[in-house]
């Protein structure tokens, strides 16, 4: 649990003005979660649309704001 949240926001601010996004590493992480995924059978998901109506309410909040 964050105990001191301005800490926590300073932390996060000098972490990522000094770390660079890196294509490459991040595809490779992609691909691993990705063939981990499929390796456990939760890749694709049995009902594609499962969950779809959240997704959407969820969409039109923070495209509409309302």
């Amino acid at each position: 649990m964050i105990k001191d949240k301005k800490y926590w926001e300073k932390f996060e601010r000098n972490l990522y003005g000094k770390t660079k996004a890196d294509y490459r590493t991040n595809l490779k992480i992609f691909e691993e979660l990705l063939a981990y995924a499929k390796s456990v059978g939760k890749f694709p998901p049995e009902d594609r649309l499962e969950g779809i109506e959240a997704d959407i309410r969820i969409a039109k909040i923070l495209n509409n704001g309302k």
